[in-house]
């Protein structure tokens, strides 16, 4: 199995970015996908994550209403839209596929990208 996190960079505070999560190896449209940030010296903590059908999402306080995670099961992709970033969104972001059902938890994740590094100046 491989998730392939792209998309990341470097990008001014009040900027876009959008991550996208190409998965490999595995039957993407029967699994849950998450996308995680771990910041330098912190845990690694949720974001968003998404249902199967991709009918139900869900995000953390942090990133409600400026985050939009989507998926395309044709593609096997999962993307993370980031608007209005600011330098606390600065982290390594890594998707990941659930083996128990979409949760905020990372023990509940199988599978799991390289990340991809988001960079937000001030």
């Amino acid at each position: 199995v491989q998730l392939q996190a792209s998309g990341g960079g470097l990008v001014q505070a009040g900027g876009f970015l959008r991550l996208s999560c190409a998965a490999s190896g595995l039957t993407f449209r029967n699994y849950d996908m998450g996308w995680f940030r771990q910041a330098p010296g912190k845990e690694r903590e949720f974001v968003s994550t998404i249902r199967k059908s991709g009918v139900n999402t869900y995000y953390a306080d942090s990133v409600k209403g400026r985050f939009t995670i989507s998926r395309d099961n044709a593609k096997n992709t999962v993307y993370l839209q980031m608007n209005s970033l600011n330098p606390e969104d600065t982290a390594v972001y890594y998707c990941a596929a659930a083996g128990v059902g979409a949760t905020i938890y990372v023990t509940a994740y199988k599978y799991w990208g390289q990340g991809t590094q988001v960079t937000v100046s001030s």
